[in-house]
């Protein structure tokens, strides 16, 4: 086939913030909302890209593709088709239409989503044959080394392996992973996410900072990772100190919820989700002040536990509360932004939904 259409979800992280990139433990879901590409092979080597949120169209010489060349978001595409190129796969022209309804800069990864949905497109309609792990390591490379973002392969994971009803715990090391169940309503329960619609401050370098951080932590303790410590607490300067108990601690926590959620014990994770933003906010040091009241107000009104989900400095909070309270605490967060003199948050429920899929022949639920 010469064409298709093809979709990939955004995440919502339940647990796990930043252990991605020190070979630790996540334990992400992906989003009904996705980001949609429709294909079509082109017998040229161009690469054609157009979004139906955008102005403008791409049109880029396959054989001029290199990192720093494109910007802005084509550059997630157009990665994309370069990491393949780059490591053999016979990838041609391609005409490429971006559509979708992950929120933008909301933490919930529209980039992996984008560069999920592209993998999938580009590779199926070339013939390509490429499992989804594969695929994920292909849509880290295009995100590090031709976006220039140093991320994890957390999110371009969970967007091409999570599955309806179940969170995806990794291990970024060994890329082992476990489906787990994860489906609040017959628990009466709800997943309430608050985009803070906080503008990101300084995330890019901010987000490499602390990865510099924890690789000279890892460096001076003489492991290969963070996770290797049998301790979060380390004789080490103060912030590299704070760093390393944030992700020792962490990875301690993900493996706690997983283990709480086999055992159906749902609302007993409300707590760490807690204790995971507070690590977050004092020894990580990625919150700001709409994440800190979002989740003072949520479990103030009732919320069993309450986080910031994404690589900080804005974005979005989620919450597990009973479904009986999300009106409460929606209005609870609403009226501390506006006491606050914040813009007003976007509230909403989530659902753990499917990854990556081929639209125009699998049937997918509308959002």
């Amino acid at each position: 086939m010469r064409d298709g259409v093809f979709e990939a979800p955004g995440r919502i992280n339940l647990i796990g913030e930043h252990t991605d990139y020190n070979d630790g433990f996540v334990l992400p879901i992906a989003l009904p909302h996705v980001v949609r590409v429709t294909a079509a092979r082109r017998d040229d080597d161009v690469l054609r890209v157009e979004s139906r949120q955008a102005d403008g169209v791409a049109e880029l010489r396959l054989a001029h593709l290199a990192p720093g060349v494109v910007t802005g978001w084509v550059a997630y595409v157009a990665g994309v088709v370069w990491a393949l190129r780059e490591e053999g796969h016979p990838i041609g022209g391609f005409g490429l239409v971006v559509d979708g309804n992950v929120p933008l800069g909301a933490g919930l990864s529209s980039s992996a989503a984008l560069e999920s949905a592209t993998a999938l497109a580009v590779t199926e309609l070339s013939g390509v044959s490429l499992d989804r792990r594969s695929l994920a390591r292909i849509a880290q490379r295009a995100e590090n080394d031709f976006v220039g973002m140093p991320c994890g392969i957390m999110d371009q994971s969970a967007s091409l392996l999570a599955r309806e009803r179940h969170a995806l715990l990794l291990d970024t090391r060994t890329m082992a992973t476990e489906h787990i169940p994860f489906d609040l309503a017959p628990d009466g329960l709800a997943l309430l996410v608050v985009d803070t619609k906080a503008p990101h401050r300084l995330v890019d370098g901010e987000y490499a900072a602390r990865r510099r951080d924890c690789h000279r932590a890892a460096e001076l303790l003489s492991v290969p990772a963070l996770r290797d410590l049998d301790s979060p607490d380390q004789d080490l300067p103060d912030r590299l100190a704070r760093r390393v108990r944030h992700v020792v601690a962490e990875n301690a926590r993900v493996l706690a919820v997983a283990e709480l959620l086999r055992g159906g014990r749902i609302r007993e994770i409300g707590p760490l989700l807690t204790a995971s933003h507070t690590s977050l906010r004092d020894d990580y040091e990625v919150t700001v002040p709409e994440l800190d009241v979002a989740v003072d107000a949520v479990v103030a009104a009732g919320a069993l536990g309450a986080r910031m989900t994404g690589g900080g400095f804005g974005g979005c909070v989620i919450s597990l509360v009973e479904d009986t309270a999300v009106e409460a605490c929606t209005a609870a967060v609403k009226a501390a932004f506006a006491e606050n003199g914040f813009a007003a948050p976007d509230c909403w429920t989530a659902t753990a939904s499917s990854g990556a899929r081929r639209a125009d022949l699998v049937p997918t639920t509308t959002v």
